[in-house]
């Protein structure tokens, strides 16, 4: 049988917030497969007992991105990882747009600011700030330049904690349009969703915020999937991607810029786009197969 295991994050007394996880898990097993979601950092699990290991809600992540990293390496080296490692490592840091805007991808303007270097924040337009290595809106707040010096303060706090930040500029029409998200699973456009802006003015950078306001679903343009399709493909390794959530707002121009790559942990939003799942868990189980072979083939030369 097949052993498919769901990374996630550790609760504690709380509930999970993934509304994903037991749908995944029940459907899996509905399809025949053994499958189990584990937290990610559970020192008692073997990860070498499972065909596949997809990292679905690891949303504690950026507070231990490095922990994080090495987990991923070793759970590879042991098993399939889905998404590979390597791109686990690319995609944990948002300096990865830079990489993405050298490719020729239209992403939002980023400027980043590490431990030491002086503030140099914008003075004729409203900003963002966050760190590179952050998840749900985690020390991101919106300035305008008559906010300076909270700005500062807030670049402080994140300096002092070891974290880079990136400056980008605040994009308004995301105050009209949104944001869109658009989900692939097995190299495939699964489906779209728009929310809210999630930064209101004023907002403090360590207060709680909502991550998806005013969810609903989409239908993609043209010209927002062909932005998604040439994100991806700027991907290292792109071809071994299992899923990617490709984050797009509106540039002044109107046109659909990349605000993030979402290749780690995204949410899927399968409550929303229950049509979905049968997708996902069809990818899940090829995916989880090709480990099957592998281990067959490694068998069969082994024996002769």
């Amino acid at each position: 049988m097949t052993r498919v295991a769901l990374a996630t994050y550790d609760p504690g007394p709380h509930p999970s917030r993934d509304g994903d996880l037991p749908v995944l898990v029940r459907a899996l097993r509905e399809a025949g497969a053994e499958a189990v979601a584990v937290p990610w950092d559970d020192p008692g699990t073997d990860w070498s007992g499972f065909d596949l290991v997809v990292i679905r809600s690891t949303w504690d992540y950026s507070w231990r991105a490095g922990e994080f990293v090495a987990w991923a390496q070793k759970c590879a080296a042991v098993t399939r990882l889905a998404n590979p490692a390597q791109v686990v490592r690319w995609n944990t840091d948002k300096r990865y747009l830079g990489d993405l805007a050298a490719a020729g991808v239209p992403v939002v303007p980023t400027r980043y600011l590490a431990p030491g270097d002086a503030p140099g924040l914008p003075d004729d337009h409203e900003y963002v700030v966050k760190p590179t290595s952050g998840a749900g809106a985690r020390y991101a707040a919106r300035y305008t330049p008559d906010d300076h010096d909270r700005a500062v303060r807030h670049l402080a706090r994140m300096h002092e904690e070891g974290l880079t930040a990136m400056v980008q500029p605040y994009l308004s029409g995301i105050d009209v349009s949104g944001e869109r998200a658009l989900q692939f699973f097995g190299g495939r456009f699964l489906h779209a969703s728009r929310k809210g802006a999630v930064l209101a003015p004023g907002t403090a950078y360590d207060a709680d915020k909502v991550a998806h306001p005013d969810l609903v679903p989409w239908t993609p343009t043209e010209a927002e999937l062909a932005v998604a399709e040439h994100a991806l493909a700027a991907v290292p390794d792109a071809p071994g991607l299992l899923y990617a959530r490709v984050d797009l707002v509106d540039g002044a121009d109107g046109q659909p810029r990349v605000m993030e790559l979402e290749l780690v942990e995204p949410n899927l939003f399968l409550g929303l786009h229950p049509g979905s799942v049968s997708a996902v868990v069809a990818a899940i189980l090829t995916e989880a197969g090709r480990q099957c072979s592998d281990r067959g083939d490694s068998a069969g030369r082994i024996a002769k």
